[in-house]
């Protein structure tokens, strides 16, 4: 039975070119960029180039780039280097775990920390965010796209309420660059994240957009890499991959968000016929084209998983386990979802690899699952 793969949101395959890109900088093409001769020079204009394609995908200058090893990373960096003891940070209640801990730390250390409701959707309403603000409001980080329902955020009104009263914005966007259109002028960010295995390049590199570096206090501090920003001797080829997978997602983004919407529609319209009891999470909003977060009504989400990995299905869970017990994600208990639906909901996203008869295998062996396996 060929294994299919549905969780792209947790982690993409690494692209075949993404990997070839890579390859002279672990043997050819190894030197230190930091070094003046011939192979250090050659390791720096990878990096050069990989900054260029990068900030031509989010519509930014190349010098407003930092690459990092990872969105966490990317997230700490910005909430720990903008914040003091009696700021008040302002998050939404559908952040990524990497933005709602390095919150609650700094809250222990004197953030004032504030937290903005999600509607039924997922969704943020910016208004909401305008009655929490004071004059002792820093930073306010609401992510562009949600990791488990795909719900697009409306950053770009977020940010034209807060540029107004000199506050700073960060969305981390891990979950949306490569996937839809994300353009830092128009979103009027601040600080924008991005994390490299979400968009086909691969795990241990991330990148930190920054408008302006006099507003970012750094974590580390070494040798002076990425303008002080990132100290560290850079990881290359990681870097030279994350950059040829910015040129990829840039040759044919809308093309290919318009194809896997269609999957998407294709895998929703079979799904009644296999069992009618079940709700998609966010359905009204606006969302990722390839995530769908599905509450399948009176199932246990851990049951379904199993049938799933004996099916040779990977997909992931809106419901941790506990033992015999079983709770909703927070994003979920955020929304308001209810438990009949909540616990037993599944996460399935895919990508580029997907293809229409993966959508329609995937029926299949969920009707399998349904009707035998789980009755």
């Amino acid at each position: 039975m060929k294994p299919l793969y549905f969780d792209y949101n947790a982690t993409t395959p690494v692209h075949k070119d993404v990997v070839q890109a890579m390859l002279p900088y672990f043997s050819e093409k190894f030197g230190n960029p930091g070094s003046g001769h011939m192979h250090g020079l050659e390791a720096k204009k990878g990096l050069k180039q990989a900054r260029e394609s990068l900030a031509r995908l989010i519509n930014a200058d190349p010098d407003q780039v930092y690459f990092t090893s990872c969105a966490t990373e990317s997230n700490n960096l910005v909430l720990s280097g903008t914040l003091r003891p009696g700021d008040e940070l302002i998050i939404s209640a559908v952040e990524h775990p990497s933005v709602v801990q390095p919150a609650v730390e700094l809250e222990k250390k004197g953030i004032v920390l504030k937290t903005v409701p999600a509607d039924h959707s997922g969704r943020i309403d910016p208004e909401q965010i305008q009655e929490l603000i004071t004059s002792k409001a820093r930073l306010v980080s609401v992510m562009l796209a949600n990791n488990e329902v795909g719900t697009i955020q409306p950053v770009a009104e977020i940010s034209k309420i807060l540029n107004e009263k000199n506050i700073l914005v960060h969305s981390d966007a891990a979950q949306a660059v490569g996937k839809i259109p994300v353009d830092v002028a128009r979103l009027g960010v601040d600080f924008l994240t991005i994390a490299g295995h979400k968009m086909y390049a691969p795990k241990g590199v991330g990148a930190l957009y920054v408008r302006r570096p006099d507003s970012l206090v750094p974590l580390l501090y070494g040798g002076g890499q990425e303008k002080g920003i990132k100290p560290g001797t850079e990881n290359v080829s990681h870097i030279v991959g994350l950059g040829l997978a910015a040129e990829l997602a840039a040759r044919d983004l809308e093309r290919e968000a318009r194809r896997q919407k269609q999957l998407g529609a294709r895998f929703l319209h079979k799904l009644p016929q296999i069992l009618p009891d079940f709700v998609l999470h966010a359905k009204d909003a606006p969302r990722l084209p390839g995530t769908m977060s599905i509450g399948f009504g009176g199932y246990r989400a851990a049951d379904i998983l199993s049938g799933m990995v004996a099916c040779s299905l990977s997909a992931s869970a809106g419901a941790a386990c506990h033992g015999d017990t079983q709770e909703m994600s927070q994003v979920l208990k955020a929304m308001g979802v209810k438990p009949h639906f909540g616990l037993g909901t599944i996460r399935f996203s895919w990508g580029r690899m997907t293809s229409e008869e993966d959508i329609d295998e995937l029926l299949n062996r969920l009707e399998y699952i349904f009707h035998s396996f789980l009755s």
